[in-house]
């Protein structure tokens, strides 16, 4: 679970030098390095006093008196995520697929399945199709934020010129409006596509302010109106009390703040075993899409500058096969394609999940090898040499992954 707010904010007063040592409020100080909602290291005091207001603010809970729906999924950011990590399939959000107008415009890109007295909650309409989405890890999104462009369209190849069957290729989104020129991601023109399960989002500001709108009902000075029930209309409106926008805009940008400044858990150990393992990743083709390392550019936060990103991802859309397709199209993503997963954060995701893994973008995967036997279209042929190792070497490999 997420560190209480008082390790932050006593980790700040310490660190401004007050007369009270750390060792003297704390019986053991905690392990970043196993925490989902750890800061980068190298942070200012001030940029440290910041995360701390972003984490208050990430693990607010709203109510309807403070804005919360009138429809929604959940009451808070942290809700959705355990400890700053992925959330459980009861937290899964449905995605509309194809679907008519009134459900997929009017109603918005997903299903609110919760509402708050006087307002009704969305029901799927009959016939339409839809997709299970998982709440994915939030630690180390400023890292990828910061890698250049250039650097992800390195390993692009759409037309799969030199035959290994890998056909990676960019989503080039277009940035919502309220997404400023000088905002990472941002821009009048088509922009490279980093988060969320297709890349279809090119900047945090805008993935944070929608997530507010979509999951949890606040609106903001980014977008100040209400989600619609289209089957019930303005009596979903007339169930809210509370003036828009609920939200204001530092608040919002507090939030991307403590985001981008998350660091990701450190891998475990390096032993014989995982060195093995390391190896056959990459010998049995996992390593073409889960690429093992970029390297951040300049970035006016120091500690997101010039520093490695041991990410396992290549951040590009990849042909998944009919098993894992979900027909739904995110930007220029097919329902096919999927955005490559980073790995890390998989050596204590369990701790988060009651000892439990959900993996994939429905959670089906409840290990990291059945996330494997999953994989189709360009991944069958990696999956099919891993299904023929022998038990050492799979063992290995999964450990080198589950290490992460």
């Amino acid at each position: 679970m997420r560190k209480e707010l008082f390790v932050r904010s006593t980790t700040v007063l310490c660190l401004t030098a007050l007369a009270v040592s750390c060792s003297d409020l704390f019986t053991e100080a905690p392990e970043d390095a196993d925490l989902f909602d750890a800061p980068l290291e190298g942070l200012t005091l001030e940029e440290l006093a910041a995360f701390v207001r972003g984490d208050e603010a990430f693990g607010q809970g709203f109510a309807p008196a403070t804005g919360l729906g009138p429809i929604f999924n959940n009451r808070s950011c942290a809700a959705c995520h355990s400890g700053d990590g992925r959330g459980r399939p009861e937290n899964a959000l449905t995605r509309f697929g194809e679907a008519p107008d009134f459900a997929r415009t009017t109603g918005g890109p997903q299903l609110q399945d919760q509402a708050i007295p006087g307002a009704k909650p969305e029901l799927l309409p009959t016939g339409v199709a839809f997709s299970l989405r998982l709440p994915p890890p939030v630690f180390g999104v400023g890292l990828i934020e910061s890698i250049p462009v250039a650097d992800v369209l390195a390993n692009a190849d759409s037309s799969d010129a030199n035959g290994d069957g890998i056909s990676g290729r960019p989503n080039w989104v277009t940035p919502a409006g309220f997404v400023p020129e000088n905002e990472p991601g941002g821009g009048s023109g088509l922009q490279l596509g980093r988060f969320s399960r297709k890349a279809q989002v090119s900047t945090l500001l805008q993935q944070t302010t929608e997530a507010y709108h979509q999951d949890i009902g606040i609106t903001t000075d980014f977008i100040p109106e209400e989600n619609v029930n289209p089957q019930t209309g303005a009596s979903t409106l007339a169930a809210d009390f509370v003036p828009d926008p609920e939200l204001d805009a530092s608040t919002v940008q507090s939030v991307v703040f403590y985001l981008r400044t998350l660091a990701p858990p450190a891998p475990g150990e390096d032993t014989p075993q995982r060195q093995q393992g390391r190896e056959l990743f990459s010998s049995v083709g996992c390593a073409a899409c889960h690429v093992p390392e970029f390297t951040t550019g300049s970035n006016a936060i120091a500690a997101l500058s010039n520093m490695p990103v041991v990410l396992y991802s290549d951040l590009l859309l990849h042909d998944m096969g009919d098993g894992l397709a979900d027909d739904r199209a995110d930007g220029s993503a097919t329902g096919r394609e999927w955005k490559t997963p980073p790995l890390w954060g998989l050596r204590i995701m369990r701790d988060f999940l009651n000892g439990d893994a959900f993996l994939l973008h429905d959670g089906r995967a409840r290990s990291v090898e059945d996330a494997i036997l999953f994989h189709g279209g360009e991944a069958d042929s990696a999956r099919v040499r891993f299904e023929s190792l022998g038990a050492g070497d799979k063992a290995a490999l999964l450990d080198f992954v589950e290490s992460r």
